[in-house]
């Protein structure tokens, strides 16, 4: 029997803890760390979001402001060149007064003279043809507020494409109105007329050797739409660029103070003046009157 003593060995309370204290992390350490993370990421997604939008609402506002300035500088340089043509204008119908007198007299003096009488007339002409200028120059400087009363917007059609008709028919031009006959404008009977009167006479000067012209109307629940479509060769970038600028013409005899009249008009009404070329060829020219300005006849 061995009396050697047999030795054991029993792992200490330190000895069998410090391993386990030296590699397991605190409880929810990871998950803490996660938290953080993700709220981070959250805070720099929502931060990103509002940069964007800010930059987004900062061009829009740019855009609008620069806008802005741009019709502000229109207005006054349309202020200035008013001033300045309805001196013009003024001066030259004073002009023209006594010389029309004086043609008068000379065209009957030279009653029997029929050489004498063709120069004459071609006088004449020149002057009619210079007073439709003046007219032109004080209609677009002239800055009346509108009569307003009630118009059947038909019947001022037909009464404004009667009265073109042997020249629509001369050029062959075919007529379609498609415009309710209740519908009523509430504006100056005198400006809107002189308006669509130009708009009919642009679209027949764009169809000389004929064509459709179309009258249509179309009602929204905040405007009034009247469209005079031609179906011309329809209008160049420059012309949908420039058209409504005064004194831009494309016409050898033209004023290009049409459209400028026309556009005055409808601004004075609260409307805008709008044009297009249409799919199936020509133009169109747009009025926008407000909705209140416009209601079906009782």
């Amino acid at each position: 029997m061995n009396d050697q003593p047999v030795l054991r060995f029993f792992p200490g309370p330190t000895a069998s803890r410090a391993p386990l204290a030296a590699t397991a992390p605190p409880l929810g350490a990871e998950s803490s760390v996660e938290a953080i993370l993700s709220a981070w990421n959250d805070a720099t997604l929502r931060l990103q979001h509002t940069h964007e939008a800010l930059r987004s609402e900062v061009a829009r506002l740019t855009g609008e402001l620069e806008a802005k300035n741009r019709e502000l500088d229109r207005q006054r340089r349309l202020a200035d060149l008013g001033r300045m043509a309805a001196h013009v204008a003024h001066e030259v119908r004073n002009s023209l007064v006594p010389v029309t007198l004086y043609l008068s007299l000379l065209h009957r003096r030279l009653a029997g003279d029929g050489g004498s009488l063709d120069i004459l007339a071609k006088a004449e002409a020149g002057f009619a043809a210079l007073e439709t200028t003046v007219n032109d120059l004080l209609n677009f400087t002239s800055h009346r507020e509108p009569q307003r009363s009630a118009i059947l917007a038909r019947e001022l059609i037909e009464e404004i494409c009667g009265a073109l008709r042997p020249q629509l028919e001369a050029q062959g031009i075919a007529v379609e109105i498609d415009v309710p006959s209740r519908t009523l404008l509430q504006g100056d009977r005198d400006m809107l007329r002189r308006a669509v009167l130009n708009l009919v006479l642009n679209a027949m000067d764009a169809m000389p050797a004929g064509g459709e012209l179309a009258v249509t109307s179309f009602e929204g629940p905040h405007w009034f739409e009247l469209e005079i479509a031609d179906s011309g060769p329809g209008l160049s970038d420059e012309q949908l660029r420039r058209m409504f600028d005064p004194f831009f013409t494309t016409k050898p005899s033209g004023t290009g103070l049409g459209l400028a009249i026309v556009q005055r008009i409808v601004e004075a009404h609260g409307g805008r003046l709008s044009a297009v070329n249409c799919p199936q060829g020509g133009a169109a020219l747009t009025i926008e009157l407000p909705r209140q300005a416009a209601r079906i006849a009782a």
